[in-house]
């Protein structure tokens, strides 16, 4: 399958901020400047230690959420985001997760898939998908069989990360990471290292067309709805890799081809937070206010890494992210690709 050059990355991803107007008022309000209608939003107070990662999208509605710091099963909430649209998404009252508190800071962080769903019968069990191959992300919805099976996810391309959550059940979100590989999952509601089980990706990595998944609860329940985030990486404009730390506060220099607008990183061999860092809550290097996907805990300062035009570096030794001989995966979205289709270089900070 050809791709088209993603020249300007914020027509696919793109970190919104914005001020809570609602709970305890009654305030609602459309979040404009997006630059396009979501079909996946994640959203978090950055004040407000407590309040709960909510992500929500396109294929399942926009009223059921699910949290990455949580093992909780799906909830419908029908004043929390109260519709997808054109240039982003509206927000009620919400009384009970802080997504629009009134005077509290928030972050959002938008991805665009199809706008639309298909049918897809590349696998074994026939699935729901919105995918979109230009940024190599698909949301697949489908119902678990209890057994090994494979789903398809759309994309037309190897797939390097995957996240799904049992929507039915209180069970752990279990992730793929092509760095970590298929006889092992983990999980972004947990701080633990990357574990063994052949039940959760039936030790079959993802192929151009299809996903493997075993036994597990996790990731194919008999007759639960199942909800998975897939992601491929696309030159210039997302990557999803590894790195070894050094433990020096003159850390690694990570190639990503393009300059992050948004970053992830876990530890795998070892317990530690799933940290995340975007171009909106930090302006310029070093990058400052960090958040943990793994918990509910406001926004935090440190400064352990830049935001370069062509990847990331390390400026901290902590065993978070840069521990001696430790082993990390990264998960990145640009700002400017490196150099675009038309040979023209991106801008370094």
């Amino acid at each position: 399958m050809a791709y088209t050059p993603v020249d300007k990355s914020d027509d696919y991803f793109n970190t919104k901020l914005y001020t809570g107007n609602g709970y305890p008022t009654s305030g609602t309000q459309s979040i404009t400047g997006v630059g396009f209608q979501p079909d996946l939003i994640w959203i978090k107070d950055r004040d407000t230690s407590g309040n709960s990662h909510i992500w929500t999208d396109s294929v399942r509605g926009n009223t059921k959420n699910i949290f990455s710091n949580l093992t909780n099963a799906e909830s419908t909430k029908t004043d929390r985001v109260t519709s997808f649209d054109s240039d982003g998404f509206s927000l009620g009252a919400d009384a009970s997760q802080g997504v629009n508190d009134n005077g509290s800071s928030q972050v959002s962080w938008n991805w665009l898939a199809a706008n639309g769903t298909a049918s897809n019968t590349d696998g074994s069990i026939t699935s729901t998908v919105s995918a979109n191959t230009t940024s190599g992300f698909s949301i697949v919805s489908f119902t678990g069989t209890g057994s090994a099976a494979t789903v398809g996810h759309g994309l037309g391309k190897e797939v390097d990360w995957i996240i799904i959550k049992n929507r039915n059940d209180s069970v752990l979100w279990s992730g793929y990471h092509r760095s970590v590989g298929a006889t092992k999952y983990i999980s972004i509601n947990s701080s633990g290292a990357a574990a063994t089980s052949s039940g959760m990706w039936n030790n079959t990595d993802p192929t151009s067309s299809v996903f493997s998944v075993g036994a597990s609860n996790n990731t194919n329940d008999s007759g639960d709805g199942m909800i998975a985030y897939c992601f491929a990486s696309i030159k210039g404009f997302s990557k999803f890799n590894k790195y070894t730390g050094n433990g020096s506060t003159n850390g690694p220099f990570v190639y990503t081809g393009f300059k992050p607008a948004w970053l992830m990183v876990k530890r795998t061999d070892s317990t530690n937070n799933w940290l995340m860092m975007d171009n909106k809550r930090n302006s310029a290097n070093p990058m400052g206010e960090e958040l943990k996907a793994d918990e509910s805990s406001a926004g935090n300062t440190a400064t352990r890494w830049d935001f370069l035009s062509n990847g990331f570096k390390l400026r901290n030794g902590g065993a978070a992210v840069n521990g001696s001989g430790a082993s990390y995966i990264y998960m990145a979205f640009a700002e400017n690709p490196f150099v675009t289709s038309t040979g023209i270089p991106a801008c370094a900070r």
